[in-house]
């Protein structure tokens, strides 16, 4: 066929190389192309000769292509673009959890660069950046009127440069500047910890290339004492990333030849069923990690954590696992990026990412601009309230939903069901100041006890065991 397929789905747009899930794809020759649109084309050659002949400066030709072709991409939906050979390398250099630049998921949103989460472990993340965070200037260069990519570029650089942001955040009067220290970014897709005796906790920050293994490292390290009477799945923040890796760590918790994802488009190829067999979820290894897998994995109560960062490959995880009743998603509603992305590589180093078909979960749900709405609706604060987030359904030129006629959300629903009832606390004599505290939103602190959504999911998982032992 001529292809080198590594099938994927893009995360949200992500600064300094998040990680994200891409199917990569060879240009080959096609015994039928589609009739080119001669008017249209003769239009584009008039366009370009006057600029060529009369614009104040001289332009090169190169320059004027790429930025037709840019233009004509980023057009289309959020998610297709044109990567230069810089875009490109970091594209294939972030796949593997190793990437240059502060650490930041970004969007656009009224021509700033909104912050949809700081990555973990990243000058973003310990300059106290926050979610909903709008910079307005990058060093001396406003922001407006550049585009996502030009922006995402300016903020990249060399490990130990500085980079200089403006930052304008909903209820200070004031901009915050920012000055931050560029530095390689290893990202540990995969932390785990034992946050009560028989509870386990799972985090997964980003899909990579060798989350599935690290999955199971973790799950064999939690469940070397004995077995869980529950576990939590931790996707919050999560803006995806490979594919296969969603895949393999679906099979970590479903059983063998179970239907995780499908995807759907106009091209043959852009169709295709993904379950949890090694054929979906190994790429070029011939280790098998799920071999490894403890036994009790795929029958420990599970609770799955979900909010408005998670999206993508976080959304196939969570949709599968829901829709087997594997276990109870809790949370608020996920991103809702349902669309795949297929990259084509181009002369020059260069590739053009295309959107290519849509994702649905297993009963068929499609998630594009809708996400996954949580079996049990928890705020991330125990007032109610949730950091403002940035959705799919926000962006401009998003694909609409194909099922549900099209329905898109663009904030979780907005009151929280109470999950199953905690066992009876003594009352707390802590003073105002530290109840404030205990209310704000999730500890950076992995499994913090003043983690209100997780504490919630514990709640939960505790009542089932209770129901368990009572039959």
């Amino acid at each position: 066929m001529g292809k080198l397929r590594q099938a994927g789905l893009v995360g949200a747009g992500l600064l300094g190389g998040v990680l994200i899930s891409l199917q990569f794809s060879a240009i080959a020759d096609k015994e039928t192309r589609a009739s080119l649109p001669i008017e249209e084309l003769r239009t584009f050659a008039e366009v370009f000769n006057a600029i060529k002949s009369g614009y104040v400066e001289p332009v090169e030709d190169k320059k004027l292509i790429t930025h037709a072709i840019s233009g004509m991409l980023s057009n289309l939906d959020p998610h297709s673009s044109y990567l230069d050979a810089d875009a490109f390398k970091d594209l294939q250099v972030g796949t593997q959890g190793e990437f240059g630049g502060i650490g930041i998921e970004v969007g656009m949103e009224d021509g700033l660069v909104k912050v949809v989460s700081p990555i973990e472990d990243t000058p973003a993340y310990r300059a106290g950046i926050k979610t909903g965070d709008l910079i307005f200037k990058i060093d001396d260069t406003l922001v407006k009127g550049l585009t996502l990519t030009e922006a995402v570029k300016r903020m990249r650089g060399k490990p130990k440069s500085q980079i200089r942001l403006s930052i304008i955040r909903k209820g200070d009067a004031k901009p915050i500047n920012v000055t931050l220290t560029r530095e390689v970014i290893k990202v540990q897709s995969v932390k785990s910890k034992l946050v009560e005796d028989g509870y386990g906790y799972l985090r997964i920050t980003s899909f990579q290339e060798n989350t599935g293994a690290a999955v199971v490292k973790h799950l064999n390290e939690l469940f070397r004492n004995g077995s869980l009477k529950g576990l939590v799945l931790d996707l919050r923040n999560d803006p995806g990333g490979l594919l296969n890796s969603a895949v393999g760590v679906s099979a970590a918790f479903l059983p063998p030849e179970t239907l995780v994802t499908s995807t759907d488009g106009r091209a043959p190829d852009a169709k295709h069923r993904y379950s949890t067999s090694p054929g979906d979820y190994l790429r070029g290894s011939r280790d098998d990690y799920i071999r490894n897998l403890p036994a009790e994995a795929r029958t420990v109560p599970m609770v799955v954590l979900v909010n408005g960062g998670s999206a993508s490959a976080s959304e196939i995880v969570a949709g599968a696992l829901q829709d087997h009743k594997r276990a109870v998603v809790l949370g608020t509603t996920t991103f809702g990026k349902g669309s795949v992305q297929t990259v084509l590589p181009l002369p020059g180093n260069t590739a053009i990412k295309l959107t290519t078909a849509r994702y649905y979960t297993p009963s068929g749900r499609s998630i594009q601009a809708k996400g996954i709405v949580p079996d049990i609706v928890v705020e991330e604060t125990a007032n109610g309230t949730s950091a403002e987030r940035l959705r799919e359904a926000n962006l401009e030129h998003h694909l609409d939903n194909d099922k549900d006629g099209g329905t898109a959300v663009k904030e979780s629903p907005p009151k929280p069901a109470k999950p199953a009832p905690a066992p009876a606390k003594p009352k707390s004599s802590a003073p105002k100041e530290e109840a404030d505290e205990a209310a704000e939103l999730p500890s950076r602190e992995l499994a913090s006890k003043k983690d209100y959504q997780l504490n919630q999911a514990l709640n939960l998982l505790k009542g089932m065991q209770i129901m368990k032992t009572a039959r």
